[in-house]
């Protein structure tokens, strides 16, 4: 068609003006909530005001303004919780505004600590979480593995900037593929395929799909890649290797060969070194270790599990290493 281009242009143009819209008022609604909760804790700080003062408000905007919605007794104290979670984090105050009311009240009444509410404001705004996807990543402990891991890197990827290692997770959580215990490679890449949504989710946003058994030619032979992905903020394709088996070094023999057709014959020029993940359902941390510390190549091993992680395990075994940390 003569004018598709031009068309699609205007359209883009009408989804930013509209993106930009609700921004906008989002950040209005949210100031909004932050000031009618700064007005409710200091009348109730001073004993101005209690609990039942509370439940007439509610009451009293129902009853003189109807149209206006959202302003029952309990949400009423959720604006107060908001303001007296973050009013001594003017950093995180400021973070309120870009992301929508239901995001803050799942991360300000699930997350415990600063930092963890800050991981999840910084996240959601940085990935566009769907109301949805920040729940399910709250629940998958995405904070503690992302902390508690990227250990498991090869010296190469280790000089990475912390904004970039933050791409990589040492274990991945799939427990939307629905698989049984017992499975072999081609189902794992199948049901991950058929699952491409939600694996890119856990994955991050920044990763594009390039294709299933990507098909590399070295002299006469012919190999296959499981899963190629590109990462527009490192401007590098990730090779993806599945195991189904416990990590052993001859893994990465394979998948360092892969980087290097890759980037022979396959990267582009204004793209970095392509980079390999393995993901494996077990490792040996100590094999891992001593696996990687001399591999040139930017690899990483990773444990995939097909089952939410015990949040609580979770929480402990964080605590553990940076007591064990502080100790050192």
């Amino acid at each position: 068609m003569k004018f598709e281009r031009q068309f699609s242009e205007v359209i883009s143009l009408i989804k930013k003006s509209r993106y930009n819209a609700f921004r906008a008022v989002n950040a209005e609604l949210v100031n909004l909530y932050w000031m009618i909760g700064e007005y409710i804790s200091k009348r109730i700080s001073t004993e101005e005001w209690g609990k039942s003062v509370v439940q007439k408000l509610a009451l009293h905007i129902e009853r003189t303004e109807p149209d206006l919605k959202g302003y029952s007794d309990k949400n009423l104290w959720r604006m107060k919780q908001l303001y007296e979670c973050y009013k001594d984090s003017p950093n995180l105050s400021a973070l309120l505004r870009e992301i929508s009311w239901s995001h803050n009240l799942i991360i300000f009444s699930r997350c415990k600590t600063k930092e963890e509410r800050e991981f999840y404001l910084l996240m959601s705004k940085r990935e566009r979480f769907s109301f949805r996807e920040l729940d399910r990543q709250i629940s998958s402990g995405l904070y503690e593995r992302m902390k508690i891991g990227n250990t498991k890197l090869s010296t190469v990827l280790r000089v990475l900037q912390n904004d970039d290692i933050q791409s990589f997770k040492d274990s991945y959580v799939f427990e939307f593929l629905k698989l049984p215990d017992t499975h072999n490679e081609k189902e794992l890449q199948k049901a991950l395929i058929s699952q491409m949504k939600d694996f890119i989710l856990e994955l991050g946003k920044d990763y594009l799909f390039v294709g299933e058994e990507y098909p590399i030619q070295v002299g006469n032979s012919d190999f296959a890649i499981d899963l190629l992905f590109y990462h527009r903020g490192l401007q590098n394709l990730i090779a993806l290797e599945l195991k189904t088996e416990k990590f052993k070094p001859e893994f990465l023999g394979k998948l360092n060969f892969y980087l290097e057709a890759l980037d022979r014959d396959i990267k582009k020029e204004h793209e970095k070194p392509s980079i390999g993940m393995l993901l494996c359902p077990e490792h040996d941390t100590a094999v891992v270790e001593y696996a990687l510390s001399r591999s040139l190549s930017p690899t990483l091993v990773s444990q995939y599990q097909l089952q939410l992680p015990d949040k609580k395990l979770l929480k402990e075994k964080f605590h553990e290493i940076f007591e064990n940390t502080g100790k050192q």
